[in-house]
């Protein structure tokens, strides 16, 4: 029995290669779901003037971009710390793909009820509580990777804490914009792109360490 309980847990270990390139590919793919979704303008002389009324889908895709952007950018700094994934890493993993796939619906339901008062407030409030979700799942993938050994083992102690850092999710932030987006829904998704350029412009900052390989 001693001999067989390392041999098992040796064959749940598995290599993260295939995660990053199935997350990667869900990745592109919702972000070009999010350009298809912008409305073409609706025919008229006055191009110019159509392509600015539409301004509420680019301002959608916009914020959306970036925050696929940043949980990708996230998301990548992770899996280059990981050693390997196991069974519970993947399934969480796949949690967050599937709230970062369903994003392009939301967005739409913002660029086409923009203005509209009620319907608008709960486009946003959709919206704000699947950026939430992602921003917690990110996270949590983290947390649960740093807490179950799957890190490298070389990763530095300093780089480590300040990821474990700047990977918490902004919940107070995110959970302050949808209460605000039920009276002032543009207000709330102004914020939305701040918190999105909050984790994408410091996460470049870490790089992970590069392998010494002693020669031989």
């Amino acid at each position: 029995m001693s001999e067989e309980h390392p041999r098992s847990r040796r064959r749940l270990a598995l290599r993260s290669a295939r995660l990053e390139g199935f997350s990667d590919g869900i990745f592109a793919f919702a972000i070009t779901l999010l350009v298809l979704d912008i409305a073409l303008p609706i025919r008229s002389p006055d191009l110019l003037r159509s392509l600015a009324a539409e301004w509420p889908g680019y301002l959608a895709y916009f914020v959306s971009f970036s925050t696929i952007g940043a949980v990708w950018l996230s998301h990548t700094v992770i899996t280059e710390y990981l050693d390997h994934a196991d069974q519970v890493l993947l399934r969480l993993n796949l949690l967050l793909l599937l709230v970062v796939s369903f994003l392009p619906f939301p967005t739409r339901l913002l660029a086409a009820y923009h203005g509209q008062a009620r319907p608008e407030r709960v486009a946003v409030t959709v919206y704000g509580v699947n950026l939430l979700l992602s921003s917690l799942l990110v996270s949590v993938l983290w947390h649960y990777s740093t807490r179950e050994g799957l890190i490298r083992p070389d990763a530095a102690d300093d780089d480590v804490r300040f990821l474990t850092k700047r990977l918490n999710p902004a919940i107070a932030g995110y959970l302050a914009l949808i209460a605000l987006g039920l009276f002032l829904p543009f207000v709330a998704v102004t914020g939305y792109l701040l918190l999105a350029f909050y984790f994408i412009l410091p996460i470049g900052l870490i790089r992970p360490r590069r392998i010494r390989v002693s020669p031989r």
